[in-house]
């Protein structure tokens, strides 16, 4: 299902049964609603990738905010929990429905971590609120902005939705030195946040790993080890990845063009960038914008 209204726009699509993803667009600069019944069975997961929505409950006598970058997930098996979602303008929110039977199928060898699968919480509510990861973000603009051939893009879009619940449900490895022993050194957990600090701070000229592992005191095995498990991802493609998304909202603001973002993120040639951000998002830059305003 696909609605256009003016500036805005929302899809539907039906993974499986009982397994949904909705996308709403919001163009304009007027906020709109959208209503949804749902059944008490199905989790939602609502994922802000920019701008900020609201959730009205009992007619509008309590609320909460997905607001820019976050995530949250709600289930309560107790109460239906309709959508009724305020969308404020310059907004993109995808959303997941899936029944918990489903969900349950999918995670059953993990559900000793997810805490509603546990059967001392199966009958209880469980809300969560938590930033969204940047590999979540561009699994979910690959979603948004996918050309592929309508014959397989439902099978594309379902790969990639599957991805995503990995991603968000992906267990985080403690610093019980069991999984990471690195972590057990919390001075050397605070160098390695240090180093995150500084690449992100000096995107466009970030220094070298050894540059680096001189700047925070640490040699570059314990760099790149203490960053792969502390972040999930070696140095520079974690940079990589930081610099695609910075250069997202920077084209999203509408304030640069696209020579000055790929300038800003640390490409001295726009072909560069051009070739770096369509490697990451499936589209070029100029695409991606005209596809805000669209």
């Amino acid at each position: 299902m696909f609605k256009n209204v003016g500036e805005s726009s929302f899809e539907e699509i039906t993974l499986e049964k009982d397994f949904y993803i909705l996308h709403f667009q919001n163009e304009s600069i007027e906020a709109h609603n959208f209503e949804r019944e749902i059944n008490s069975t199905f989790i939602q997961i609502h994922f802000c990738l920019r701008g900020n929505s609201k959730f009205l409950f009992n007619d509008g006598a309590y609320s909460f905010d997905v607001l820019d970058n976050r995530s949250i997930l709600l289930y309560n098996p107790q109460r239906i929990l309709p959508i009724n979602l305020e969308i404020q303008p310059k907004t993109t929110l995808i959303s997941l429905l899936i029944s918990i039977e489903k969900f349950h199928a999918l995670f059953s060898k993990e559900s000793g971590y997810i805490p509603f699968l546990s059967n001392e919480n199966s009958n209880k509510k469980y809300y969560d609120d938590k930033e969204i990861k940047t590999t979540e973000s561009i699994v979910l603009q690959q979603i948004i902005n996918s050309n592929i051939n309508s014959s397989i893009r439902e099978l594309y879009t379902k790969g990639k939705v599957y991805e995503l619940l990995s991603l968000h449900f992906q267990k985080e490895e403690t610093a019980d030195g069991e999984y990471c022993p690195f972590l057990v050194d919390e001075e050397n957990v605070l160098k390695i946040r240090k180093a995150k600090e500084i690449i992100i701070a000096r995107m466009a000229e970030p220094p070298s790993l050894q540059e680096l592992a001189n700047e925070i005191g640490l040699n570059i095995k314990k760099l790149k080890e203490g960053f792969k498990q502390i972040y999930g991802d070696t140095v520079f493609s974690f940079l990589f990845d930081y610099k695609m998304e910075h250069a997202r909202r920077l084209l999203e603001s509408n304030q640069f063009n696209v020579n000055e973002v790929g300038t800003q993120v640390g490409y001295s040639t726009a072909s560069h960038f051009i070739a770096a951000f369509k490697k990451k998002f499936g589209t070029t830059p100029k695409k991606y914008v005209m596809s805000l305003n669209q």
